[in-house]
């Protein structure tokens, strides 16, 4: 779903049964495109996927991962140069032992040709891990648990690994661990307050800050989960806490989350288990928080905010119920007007009012008893952007 500054439905997709994650805009061949995970459908006619659609909401492309394996609902991070980075879990045998890898591999879009591929336990060692090894040896020991990949500055990666309590600089040519934040074999020191647990989404800042949300559970570490950001001493290997950005009141969310920097120094919150978006302010006040509504169990596994202009191909819909027209334009965002047309006979008609749009569907009381309706979409400058079909009215 996407909203608007107030909270009112923009665009909505229903997707039945099958699950998606990790919405949001990204650039493709220079234009903004919308992109998430899609899960397999059900009795497994299609595998779970990636999708990439544009402003339109047309699908361009779906995304399928190389080798066999599953898609991933964590990470889809399409790159400057057009390729795509994205995580996979890996089911194999060690020691007898059922035991779930972190996989990255990372496709050029154009040609589907696989440019890298890296696998945890090639670098990772399970000792590493803070998860539980399950008493039952048929139960799978997700040692690793990778939930997001950061193009970094000098074009190698960050990787997140949330049970590991982890974040990984690897070398995109070679493979190779750089370094360690965080975990049992950190490469670098830094006060109790900086440490994190469970963490996901590490990302790095245009001014060298690294943020992150810090789970810390479960199972629980602290009181309640946090933003973090952070700066990161190379010289001398320590981590220092720049600032933690909490919800009023705290909340701990166990799993997912998110957080993003905005371009005017806001952090952009999501509470993933929790149903909360929160926008802060570059000191840490709370400028905007929402909630999904009842019934409760209803969660995201990351929220953003983009700017985003949406124009689709499929024409306004209109309903004509006695003496009210109700008009929606699924995904249209720069509606500000709707224009009744109206007359009596349905290729013959001619504006007769118009009203203000007022949220996903505007209810609009008609003045005239012309049999045939119609609506037209205008723009901020009352410029025309679509029509609906004709109807009549009952």
């Amino acid at each position: 779903m996407i909203f608007d500054n107030r909270g009112r439905v923009i665009w909505f997709a229903p997707l039945g049964k099958r699950p998606a994650t990790d919405f949001r805009v990204q650039r493709y061949r220079g234009k903004p495109v919308l992109t998430w995970w899609r899960g397999r459908a059900e009795g497994g006619e299609e595998l779970a996927h990636w999708n990439i659609y544009d402003t339109s909401y047309r699908l361009i492309k779906r995304v399928y991962p190389k080798k066999g394996l599953p898609a991933d609902i964590h990470e889809f991070n399409i790159t400057s140069r057009d390729t795509a980075l994205y995580t996979m879990f890996h089911k194999l045998t060690v020691r007898n032992r059922a035991v779930l890898e972190g996989v990255i591999q990372e496709v050029d879009l154009k040609s589907g040709r696989l440019l890298f591929e890296w696998h945890s336990l090639d670098h990772v060692a399970l000792a590493e891990s803070y998860y539980k090894v399950p008493p039952n040896p048929r139960l799978t020991f997700d040692y690793f648990h990778i939930n997001s990949i950061e193009v970094d500055t000098d074009g190698n990666l960050l990787v997140s690994a949330r049970n590991t309590h982890a974040i990984y600089k690897v070398n995109r040519r070679t493979g190779n661990v750089m370094w360690r934040l965080g975990g049992k074999r950190s490469d670098f020191t830094f006060p109790k307050q900086v440490r994190f647990a469970w963490q996901h989404d590490a990302r790095r800042m245009a001014n060298g800050t690294l943020t992150l949300f810090d789970n810390e559970a479960a199972p629980k570490v602290r009181e309640h989960s946090r933003g973090m950001v952070l700066r990161l001493d190379m010289k001398e290997m320590r981590a220092k806490l720049v600032h933690t950005y909490v919800h009023e009141p705290p909340i701990l969310s166990v799993d997912q989350g998110n957080v993003q920097r905005l371009r005017n120094g806001h952090l952009l919150i999501g509470w993933g288990h929790e149903p909360y978006i929160t926008e802060f302010g570059p000191h840490g006040r709370t400028l905007f928080d929402a909630r999904f509504g009842r019934p409760t169990g209803i969660d995201s596994y990351r929220a953003y905010r983009f700017h985003w202009v949406g124009r689709p191909r499929v024409p306004p819909a209109v309903a004509v119920n006695g003496d009210r027209a109700y008009v929606s334009w699924n995904g249209a965002t720069d509606v500000k007007k709707w224009q009744v047309l109206a007359g009596q006979e349905k290729k013959s008609l001619h504006p007769v009012q118009t009203v203000r749009k007022k949220g996903f569907e505007t209810a609009i009381p008609l003045k005239t008893n012309a049999p045939w309706i119609a609506v037209r979409a205008l723009d901020r400058r009352d410029r025309s952007m679509a029509r609906s079909a004709t109807v009549q009215r009952d």
